[in-house]
């Protein structure tokens, strides 16, 4: 099988592909055969070394995919061959077949196929749970989306709209500000051109609900400022790289609530009530992931050049099949 190796740390450029052996199941694994992997951010830091876990060199990176079961160990009994699935993991899904852990898989829904389920995946169930379960959107909340071009950032645009939020998208540039308003955002505002603490103040002159924040650092500050008394701040990851100073002042000043996502944290009952509602919004087509780019395996760098220079809009993929 083709896969995607990392021989050293280093930037995307450092990647090969290579001819290896089909992996076999260990005990509570199964063997998939890959249809559509996703290029997030985090793989990028994984390839560097600069990710919170590191992985020693050589490796396949790759965190989320979607695909075939071809093979299960003799204890498996939660999936069989020929089912549909979406896994994650710290590394191996850049390549042709993966073996992972059964239990971690879920099924693919009838009717969604491979691409739309990796890009699916991680960051509209991060983007959702964070805000239902920890921002606590209500329909007619002021919501305050930073990254919004990015997949996290995109995806709690569209679902905080899902939602009944008043969605105001903070971005980088024209065009993933154009993104977010396809996708129902009412106020665009491009971080780069001005002053973010007074086009935010302008924007909403009573202040937000609530602000997600996927990217850490000099915008976390001015965001946390837009808050009205009691609004709640949740930080979902520093795509920044720049993990932000925040001036506890404010916090008891405003009577903010910094709040952080993480999925172990959400009560069992919530998590399964979300899961449930956001299944439903992908296989009803109430919402869709934006996938923009599509690359074959073989194109593996460029994929991640582009998610590492931040110029991805929505979700990147790579088609195991081409």
């Amino acid at each position: 099988m083709r896969a995607v190796v990392c021989p050293a740390y280093g930037p995307p450029e450092i990647i090969r592909i290579e001819e290896r052996r089909s992996p076999a199941p260990g005990p509570g694994q199964v063997r998939v055969r890959v249809g559509a992997a996703a290029v997030n951010f985090p793989d990028v830091l994984v390839i560097a070394g600069e990710y919170q876990i590191k992985v020693p060199p050589p490796f396949v990176p790759g965190s989320e995919f979607a695909g075939t079961v071809v093979e299960i160990a003799d204890d498996v009994d939660s999936v069989a061959v020929g089912d549909r699935v979406t896994g994650t993991g710290i590394v191996g899904a850049f390549a042709e077949e993966v073996a992972v852990p059964a239990a971690g898989l879920a099924r693919i829904p009838d009717g969604v196929d491979d691409h739309r389920a990796a890009a699916f995946g991680v960051a509209y169930r991060t983007a959702y749970h964070c805000l239902r379960s920890v921002a606590r959107i209500r329909a007619g909340d002021q919501l305050v989306v930073l990254g919004a071009g990015g997949g996290v950032g995109l995806a709690a645009v569209q679902l905080g709209v899902q939602l009944g939020a008043e969605v105001t998208a903070v971005a980088s540039s024209a065009e993933k500000l154009s993104a977010a308003a396809a996708y129902g955002a009412s106020h665009l505002i491009d971080h780069t051109t001005g002053d973010l603490r007074g086009t935010l103040r302008e924007a909403l002159p009573e202040g937000a609900h609530a602000v997600v924040d996927p990217v850490g650092g000099r915008l976390s500050e001015p965001a946390l400022r837009s808050l009205r008394r009691g609004g709640r701040f949740v930080t979902v990851g520093f795509a920044s790289g720049v993990i932000p100073q925040i001036p506890l002042n404010l916090v008891l000043v405003k009577g903010i609530h910094l709040l952080g996502f993480q999925f172990q944290d959400l009560p069992p009952d919530e998590f399964h009530r979300n899961e449930d509602e956001l299944r439903k919004l992908l296989t009803t087509g109430q919402v869709n992931p934006h996938i923009s780019a599509v690359y074959p395996l073989t194109r593996a760098t460029a994929a991640l050049r582009k998610v590492a220079d931040g110029k991805a809009i929505g979700k990147i993929l790579l088609d195991l099949t081409a």
